[in-house]
């Protein structure tokens, strides 16, 4: 018989489908229908008998048709029947489930055999057809079992695989040539903590193309390794380092946020701080990444289930088709019910241009009673009209609570990504 919950939750998707006013033009091999009508009309799933890349093709027309259920039913069955599937065709599950918040399960998984097995997972890569943002989110992984320099010469092979144009030998390169790979690797370049290599590694694997880092970041790294000599790193030392688990902002922004949070002073303090090698703020406070949407999906349900209750967080929202970086800092946490959150401690701000963070808008609390809006409808919310994300990722901002407005504009703005970190002491 029919588990009464499987058939209301099928009821309700397909509900949801015949409600939608948008038109559906979805094309489905006969075998694959089969499974699914099946499951429709009998709420049976039997998959035995077919291999993973099947499996696969029943997972993405689910998705199409929305039917939630066996979308959790087939990622289930390849977890636990296909696992050595997955880590020989990992480029290609992984670029899937990373694009489609509907998997997150697998993309779970994925993100756990990086952490288990990161050396076999890079080598099975197919680096030319990996796509930036997928990349980023690998060498970002929290659980990352792998030395710094072993990151490194990964991401010097991405670009040079997205890049087949360029000489095989790096002797040959012509100042064109670095800069082709300069632009690739920009992004990269805060993720990678070359602080914690050894003088041999930077001699032998970063001098020779010194030319893809930023002139400062370079020079400063001369003084350190000279003045740090440190052993050959080990796999699992990226921690407490001068990196930031983020796709979106850098280390730099990270100290920043950190500095407004204790009140600790203007943005040419902080900076002369960072190039004299004071760390002793962010070292003694850790961004622990809570949710990146990405990864853990942008609805207002996920970040409810994730982050109600958790307190001193950090916003950090990626505005799609600019450089333009949003967020805000909640000291005392949100809830699902609709409610206002007091403090005089919370604070929201802008970078127009996340390569820029001396361009920055600042705008604490002026209104403490209604600081933090609260509704299971929004995602993360400062006063509900300041700077608030609702769902389908759309975003907005207009002065109400808060001192000063943090865009140009007030008009709607689509998120491309977003995450919220919570501050802890290290």
């Amino acid at each position: 018989m029919v588990d009464d919950k499987v058939l209301r939750k099928l009821s309700q998707n397909l509900l949801e489908i015949l409600e939608d006013n948008e038109y559906y033009d979805i094309i489905i091999e006969v075998e694959t229908f089969q499974v699914i009508l099946r499951y429709i009309y009998g709420g049976v799933v039997s998959l035995d008998e077919y291999d993973a890349p099947d499996v696969i093709k029943i997972l993405v027309s689910a998705n199409e048709l929305n039917l939630q259920e066996l979308i959790m039913i087939l990622q289930s069955f390849l977890i636990e029947n296909k696992s050595e599937w997955i880590e020989l065709n990992f480029n290609d599950v992984y670029q899937m489930c990373f694009e489609n918040d509907s998997f997150l399960e697998l993309r779970r998984y994925c993100n756990d055999l990086v952490s288990k097995v990161p050396d076999k997972i890079f080598k099975s890569l197919n680096l030319s057809s990996t796509s930036e943002k997928v990349f980023i989110s690998l060498i970002q992984n929290d659980d990352l079992q792998m030395s710094e320099i072993q990151v490194w010469e990964y991401v010097l092979k991405w670009g040079l695989a997205q890049n087949p144009e360029l000489p095989l030998n790096r002797k040959d390169f012509s100042e064109n040539d670095f800069n082709t790979l300069k632009n690739s690797l920009q992004q990269f370049i805060p993720s990678i903590n070359f602080y914690n290599l050894s003088s041999e590694e930077f001699s032998k694997k970063v001098v020779p193309y010194r030319r893809v880092l930023p002139g400062e970041l370079y020079d400063e790294l001369v003084v350190h390794i000279c003045n740090n000599p440190t052993k050959k790193s080990e796999p699992g030392a990226r921690i407490n380092s001068k990196r930031i688990n983020s796709v979106i902002i850098t280390f730099q922004h990270a100290e920043l946020i950190l500095k407004w949070i204790n009140n600790l002073g203007t943005f040419s303090y902080v900076f002369s701080k960072f190039i004299y090698g004071d760390t002793t703020i962010i070292n003694n406070n850790k961004f622990k990444l809570l949710l990146r949407g990405s990864r853990d999906g942008f609805t207002p349900e996920k970040f409810h289930e994730i982050c109600d209750d958790q307190t001193h967080t950090v916003t950090i929202i990626k505005v799609k088709d600019s450089n333009e970086i949003l967020g805000g800092y909640n000291p005392i946490g949100w809830k699902s019910n609709i409610s206002y959150g007091a403090t005089k401690d919370s604070f929201i701000f802008s970078f127009k241009d996340n390569k820029n963070i001396e361009n920055h808008i600042l705008s604490r609390v002026k209104f403490g009673l209604t600081a933090i809006y609260s509704s299971k409808d929004t995602g993360p919310s400062f006063s509900g009209v300041d700077l608030t994300l609702r769902n389908n990722n759309i975003g907005s901002c207009s002065k109400r609570s808060y001192e000063n407005q943090i865009r140009e504009t007030t008009e709607e703005f689509i998120v491309e990504e977003y995450e919220v970190f919570q501050i802890v002491k290290d």
